[in-house]
């Protein structure tokens, strides 16, 4: 059983669509989880099918959404770091470094999940990851916590191998999709396929496994 779960990710919807069925399972568990938000995602593209946001009212709509999707994950504690959407790359690593040491050493977590640099496809998630990582090379050894890196770029097997941790999600499938309902601005065009999988379990083969697994990598410290 974990003490405490800290999820960083950069954008509403990354502690979703990655990662949203494992946050389900350790919250109905009893584990706390934090999600440290690092943006509101104020440069994404999508406003709604048919617009409903506008990029004037991005940042108030994702942010909402967040909070919307995170109550339904059973997340209680959502920290907004505050950094730009799609900037962080060009931020001081240390300097975030140590803003996310600092919740760390509040929360004392006994896992934090975040994405693993150079193999999360976005430079958001690249960026924040390996300050993420940063934060935790600063600890002592004996205070680290476990880190798990979430990995989805097409080249990351050949690279950094198969991913050693597995978790099957079916359980809570529908807490997970009532989550991405909530991102509604960036879910409205991928929910039907979600709805489809729950109703008909067949169609995990035309999706994929990973509809209902969510699969991570230890990280290793020097």
């Amino acid at each position: 059983m974990e003490r405490h779960v800290l999820v960083v990710f950069p954008h509403p919807d990354d502690e979703t669509f990655g990662t949203g069925g494992t946050i389900a399972k350790f919250t109905k568990a009893g584990v706390p989880v934090t999600y440290a938000c690092g943006t509101l995602g104020q440069m994404g593209r999508n406003m709604g099918k048919p617009f409903f946001a506008t990029r004037e009212t991005l940042s108030e709509v994702r942010e909402k959404e967040l909070r919307a999707a995170c109550e339904a994950l059973g997340i209680t504690d959502l920290r907004l770091l505050g950094l730009r959407d799609k900037t962080i790359e060009f931020e001081d690593r240390e300097v975030i470094a140590e803003q996310l040491l600092t919740i760390i050493e509040e929360l004392n977590p006994s896992l934090i999940i975040t994405h693993y640099p150079g193999y999360a496809v976005h430079p958001d998630h690249n960026a924040l990851g390996a300050a993420c990582v940063r934060a935790v090379e600063k600890m002592p050894v004996a205070k680290r916590p476990v880190v798990y890196g979430h990995a989805f770029s097409r080249n990351r097997e050949d690279h950094i191998g198969s991913p050693d941790v597995m978790i099957d999600i079916r359980e809570v499938a529908e807490i997970k999709l009532e989550a991405v309902r909530a991102h509604r601005s960036q879910s409205e065009n991928v929910i039907a396929r979600f709805e489809e999988a729950l109703k008909n379990p067949e169609a995990v083969a035309q999706f994929g496994p990973s509809m209902f697994t969510e699969s991570f990598y230890t990280m290793r410290f020097a």
